[in-house]
């Protein structure tokens, strides 16, 4: 009988074995050494502590540990494959399904809304992200004062963009007509009452204009906790005028920040399938939102290389690079178009020798068909990841509207 734990746990690997249980059933972090004894499925560590946040769903234990031959049976049983095709039958294609190197609020509401909620086993739990049409109040940062103040933000796919409006004595009336003018659902009830007082009253809609509109069609969001300094911080960026404006909101409820999320990705989703409609589902989707290529502070001197240099935050946005005087800035300083090398664009390690000026000693220069761009990093380290970030853009062909793109493109000096 002293054999049976060690004959229990070797059973417990060759069911680890099997395909499916090598990536952890939630992120796809490779060899999962945890399990949920209640779901059936294999997970990494970090998941493992997710899942700890809902006892009454899911009973995680690691795979080290000492297995009673009921629970081997019931993990062979289930196994990860059985799990996705339970709890991920239906997961919209827009939703984002995020991976180990993902912040913890994403992957969290993720599992969460497969074992809790249930929301890919009934669609109609699916609403807040996939009806079209969203509005609600978040709480966004002030472009001048740095203030995060309460406003109230409408997505509307109907109307091609999101928007937000710094009134925030909104009234009911006011909101129902909003909802009318905006693709929002209301009741018929509700709509005789929306109509008079637009009709017979002097209450005016231009008195709620918005304070500003994002087409979905350069719509971007990001979770940035650390940067906004919120577990929920999203950071919302849109072209203006072909330059880029950034909006950092976050909302206490975690489900609702990642429904804002899913629900800009779901607008983008549907405007890309009229954009595109001879593209696929895995062709779109890489599309809808992106992550940074990489952000950090350099140093940066002038058109002139005679400037001194000045430490400013960057942020790599696919083929923009940006600069801001502050990582939480609405609006970037310049922004440099990095296109291919087919195109004239190579980035090399270090500076022109007459080079004066930088504090920092490990420098970049970026060549483009007009110009030089100079930059310093404080360390080696980081010098090699801005080198290979720049690289992986140029090594990638130019496609046809990134040509447009280039032509049009303003940069701030």
């Amino acid at each position: 009988m002293a054999l049976e734990p060690e004959g229990n746990n070797r059973l417990l690997q060759d069911v680890l074995a099997r395909p499916g249980n090598e990536t952890c059933a939630d992120c796809g972090n490779p060899e999962p050494d945890w399990a949920s004894l209640t779901l059936g499925v294999f997970v990494c560590q970090a998941c493992s502590l997710l899942h700890r946040s809902i006892p009454h769903i899911s009973r995680v234990k690691s795979v080290q540990d000492t297995w009673d031959a009921s629970e081997v049976e019931l993990m062979a049983a289930m196994g990860n494959n059985a799990a996705k095709a339970k709890y991920e039958q239906k997961v919209p294609a827009f939703y984002y399904r995020p991976t180990h190197t993902d912040c913890k609020l994403l992957r969290e509401q993720w599992i969460r809304a497969k074992y809790e909620r249930n929301e890919f086993e009934f669609i109609e739990k699916q609403e807040p992200y996939s009806a079209g049409y969203r509005e609600g109040f978040l709480w966004k940062r002030g472009r001048d004062n740095g203030q995060f103040l309460s406003r109230k933000f409408i997505l509307s796919e109907r109307e091609g963009a999101l928007k937000y409006f710094n009134k925030q004595d909104v009234s009911e009336v006011t909101q129902l007509i909003l909802k009318c003018v905006y693709g929002g659902r209301i009741s018929l009830w509700q709509k005789p009452l929306a109509f008079y007082y637009l009709l017979f009253t002097s209450a005016s809609i231009k008195a709620r204009d918005p304070k500003a509109v994002m087409k979905i069609e350069t719509l971007n969001a990001t979770f940035q906790p650390a940067k906004i300094g919120n577990p929920c911080g999203l950071q919302i960026t849109y072209l203006k005028d072909n330059s880029t404006r950034n909006i950092f909101v976050y909302h206490s409820d975690a489900k609702e920040m990642v429904d804002w999320f899913n629900a800009i990705r779901a607008a983008r989703f549907h405007y890309l399938q009229v954009a595109f409609p001879g593209a696929s589902d895995e062709e779109l989707v890489p599309k809808l939102t992106r992550n940074f290529m990489k952000e950090g502070f350099m140093e940066k001197t002038g058109p002139k290389h005679t400037e001194g240099f000045k430490k400013r935050w960057f942020t790599m946005d696919d083929r923009r690079l940006m600069y801001f005087k502050d990582p939480l800035d609405a609006y970037a300083r310049g922004e440099v178009f990095i296109g291919s090398k087919e195109n004239s664009y190579t980035v090399l390690a270090g500076l022109p020798p007459s080079t004066q000026g930088y504090h920092w000693n490990h420098g970049i220069t970026i060549v483009t068909p007009d110009r030089k761009f100079l930059f310093a990093c404080e360390t080696e380290a980081e010098q090699r990841d801005w080198i290979a970030a720049f690289q992986r853009v140029i090594n990638r062909p130019m496609r046809p509207q990134e040509y447009a793109v280039e032509a049009h493109f303003k940069h701030k000096p």
